[in-house]
């Protein structure tokens, strides 16, 4: 880091204090997390990110998309962009928990922590308008939209030019397996990519009594469960990282009525481009086959989804060095990838960043539940160390750390 890096830590540091976190945080976050929005439905939060970076001042602001908001602060002497990404929607969720603060929007909830995402890149902005004479460079802060609901709105936020002429770009999750006080790094390859199938089975319906009348769908879908795994366990090498899970069957209306149709839906999750491609072809010859061997038909979607997030190495090594020099040795997490999918990856195809995990979980205070969970919550106290994290961070990555 140079001089002027090292005297912009210090005002970061006496700025951080100034702003009061815990406090000022969970005014923010309140009326994000009592007021969820589903993906591509978040125009009363997009509305609300906007006023709340208005009250700041010194920042430049648009609305890519109909319910995401990007904010520019622009240095005053010319360097490199770095762009910092938050999510803002919400899940089909009924929330569980009896907060004060729990939502008020039936059948809706932050179940993934992007409440707590947002608070945090608005607290970054909102540290960085007030250093902004010391700024050089510019500093893009991203509020996206739907990150649940393929095709996300990652994609669509870069269609729109968020990302051109962007060096570096970095993102956070708030992490509930992760202990509070940690931080959360993967080199390389860190989370897959969600595709989904769909396949319909069509045989021919009759009475339960009379199967050979039929051509029994439930049976030859079961065939068909039972086959797609040997994908995984047969077709590919055992150390190749790939998921293949069926998680809707859906068949029949009576206990005397054989039906003409199943319809099978899942997941499949990948790394490897190669392998991501050639996944739907073996399904297809596998259903294909058992289908005419009975005499039925079938029907066969593949879905795309998300690229695979692969974090840069140098940019994923500022992200450690940060964690460590903020919270000590012990902070940093050094992990595994996982199978989950995030849109994030759309940035990443237009510069090198990184990804990285906030700890959120908190045994003590019975933070426990997992993500997607109706009692999901997180520990308050992470969203200062998510501020820390982003602040100190892009500091280094606008004197071109990595």
């Amino acid at each position: 880091m140079n001089q002027h890096s090292r005297a912009m830590s210090v005002r970061y540091r006496r700025s951080a204090s100034a702003v009061c976190f815990r406090q000022e945080f969970f005014i923010v976050i309140q009326p994000l997390y009592v007021h969820p929005e589903l993906s591509f439905q978040e125009e009363k939060t997009a509305q609300f990110v906007y006023e709340t970076l208005q009250s700041f001042g010194h920042l430049e602001l648009s609305r890519p998309t109909k319910t995401s908001v990007m904010a520019r602060l622009i240095g005053q002497q010319p360097g490199r962009v770095v762009a910092i990404r938050a999510d803002m929607d919400a899940l089909p969720i009924q929330e569980e928990n009896t907060f004060e603060f729990a939502s008020k929007n039936p059948g809706v909830m932050h179940a993934c922590g992007h409440d707590g995402h947002t608070a945090m890149l608005l607290g970054t902005a909102k540290i960085f308008s007030q250093l902004r004479d010391d700024i050089r460079g510019e500093i893009r802060f991203l509020f996206q939209h739907a990150e649940e609901l393929f095709p996300g709105g990652a994609e669509e936020m870069v269609q729109a030019g968020v990302m051109d002429g962007v060096d570096v770009v970095i993102g956070t999750h708030l992490w509930s397996p992760l202990e509070r006080g940690k931080i959360g790094i993967v080199y390389g390859p860190m989370m897959a990519a969600p595709d989904r199938f769909f396949i319909r089975i069509i045989g021919k319906g009759g009475h339960g009594a009379m199967p050979h009348q039929t051509i029994d769908a439930i049976a030859i879908g079961a065939q068909v469960v039972t086959n797609l795994q040997h994908i995984v366990s047969r077709y590919v090498d055992p150390l190749e990282p790939l998921v293949l899970s069926v998680t809707q069957f859906v068949a029949g209306t009576a206990h005397n009525v054989l039906p003409g149709e199943v319809e099978i839906q899942g997941t499949v999750r990948t790394f490897d481009e190669t392998l991501r491609r050639t996944v739907p072809q073996w399904m297809e010859r596998i259903v294909k086959g058992i289908t005419e061997a009975h005499g039925a038909s079938y029907e066969f979607q593949f879905d795309y989804g998300y690229r695979p997030v692969i974090n840069y190495d140098e940019v994923t090594h500022v992200i450690e060095e940060t964690a460590r020099e903020l919270l000590g040795e012990e902070a940093v997490a050094r992990l595994k990838p996982n199978m989950g999918g995030e849109d994030f990856s759309a940035f990443l195809q237009k510069a090198p960043g990184s990804f990285f995990y906030v700890g959120a979980r908190n045994e003590e205070k019975g933070i426990v539940y997992p993500h997607h969970h109706p009692r999901f919550t997180i520990d308050e106290d992470a969203l200062e160390i998510g501020v820390q994290m982003f602040v100190a961070a892009t500091l280094k990555l606008l004197a071109g750390a990595e």
